[in-house]
């Protein structure tokens, strides 16, 4: 194995006696050759090592660039729900006064950021002036705060649609899963999606992507429903969890009937969830309201029609508010035909948004909800009129959340 050339074997051989034998010489080259496949298997064992570490990292980096959502590791949708001891521990005992204490009273007030957006009466966004888009004025809890920065929101979506896919009023599910085309339409590529569809338990059809194609296929695979359960209330809970580990603003988007079915989370339960998950704005397209014109035109005031009836009220009422409480808004066609149109609405009210930053004047992390009125107003602190070109009033809306829960203060 080694050369007459090797500095080891010269200086070996130049001690050996020429008195020595042949069968010494065969010796030493005996044990010269036995001490190499143990070097050899020991090589041996260490590319094995780094083989068997190989698939791992090779593994890594094989997982293409959209399952990393848009926010790197905590981005895809598909992250552990929370546990029990995932949520903040009760308040801590006072501790017992120590004699002549020493200490330093520090107190970080957190920014709030609200995000508002001014509609025309029809619900088409309306653009403000530099001028004009510095007369917001908010109130928390009744109380003015001193706003800090007014910004218009340009960076990408990051939206989950959930879709409701039962076996219930499948012929307008049909027709509203096509117009959610509509709204993958509209993205841009910065922008990032996921689809969940639900009817007893909620499935992910496609992480966080900004392939439409994904996408689209994704939809391609709701075409025939297996279960009549339409338990939305877990749905709704479930996706909030997910996207409450996400930083930024987020949006869903749901197209539901609203009815729940068999939900094992109650209805005061997903609003304290509503409530307390800040930066997510929720639309909901209902699909109900084409049903109950169906239920009218057939059933009339049978007392199966009256039941049906109520059922989809109030899911209706139960879907306008958690719109509400997260600055979005609920629709309710009555035809599948206005269902393009609401979809683009959507994807035009999450681009066209103002997004307000203030420090509360209650300072105080005790983890309570505070109620929050956004307006916009002139000199004289009376809601601001603005006139078109025409010099006509303009009447408008503004929409942001009701309300926020402050951070509980943990030691």
């Amino acid at each position: 194995m080694y050369s007459d050339k090797h500095p080891k074997r010269q200086d070996f051989l130049a001690v050996v006696p020429e008195t020595l034998g042949t069968a010494t010489v065969v010796l030493v080259a005996v044990v010269l050759l036995c001490s190499i496949p143990g070097r050899a298997q020991s090589s041996s064992s260490s590319s094995q090592a780094n083989q068997s570490q190989t698939p791992s990292d090779q593994k890594q980096d094989q997982v293409p660039p959209e399952a990393g959502g848009p926010t790197g590791d905590v981005g895809p949708m598909a992250v552990p729900k929370k546990t029990p001891q995932d949520e903040a521990p009760p308040p801590p005992k006072p501790k017992a006064p120590a004699e002549n204490p020493q200490y330093s009273l520090h107190v970080d007030v957190p920014v709030v950021t609200v995000d508002a957006r001014v509609v025309q009466k029809d619900g088409r966004p309306m653009g403000l002036p530099p001028e004009i888009k510095q007369r917001f004025k908010i109130w928390e809890d009744g109380v003015p705060q001193k706003i800090e920065s007014i910004t218009t929101s340009e960076a990408p979506i990051t939206a989950v649609l959930l879709v409701e896919f039962a076996s219930t009023n499948y012929n307008f599910m049909y027709d509203a899963l096509n117009a959610s085309y509509m709204f993958a339409s509209n993205l841009k590529p910065q922008d990032w999606v996921a689809v969940v569809e639900f009817d007893m338990k909620t499935h992910i059809l496609v992480d966080f992507t900004q392939d439409k194609g994904a996408i689209f296929g994704a939809l391609n695979r709701l075409r025939i429903p297996g279960f009549s359960e339409t338990n939305i209330f877990d749905a709704i809970y479930d996706t909030l969890d997910r996207l409450d580990r996400l930083p930024g603003h987020k949006e869903m988007v749901v197209v539901a009937s609203g009815r729940d079915t068999f939900s094992k989370i109650t209805w005061d339960t997903l609003m304290k969830k509503v409530k307390a998950t800040p930066n997510v704005t929720i639309y909901v397209i209902s699909t109900g309201r084409a049903f109950l014109e169906w239920v009218d035109a057939r059933a009339g005031n049978t007392m199966g029609g009256t039941m049906m009836r109520m059922d989809y009220l109030q899911a209706d009422n139960e879907m306008n508010t958690i719109a509400k409480l997260t600055g979005g808004h609920w629709y309710a066609p009555r035809l599948e035909g206005e269902l393009p149109d609401i979809f683009r609405e959507v994807a035009q009210a999450i681009r066209n948004q103002y997004t307000i930053a203030y420090k509360p004047t209650n300072s105080k992390q005790d983890g309570t909800y505070r109620k929050l009125k956004v307006e916009l107003v002139g000199p004289d602190d009376k809601p601001l009129t603005i006139k078109d070109e025409k010099g006509h009033d303009v009447k408008y809306q503004i929409i942001a959340r009701e309300g926020y829960t402050a951070k509980h203060e943990v030691e």
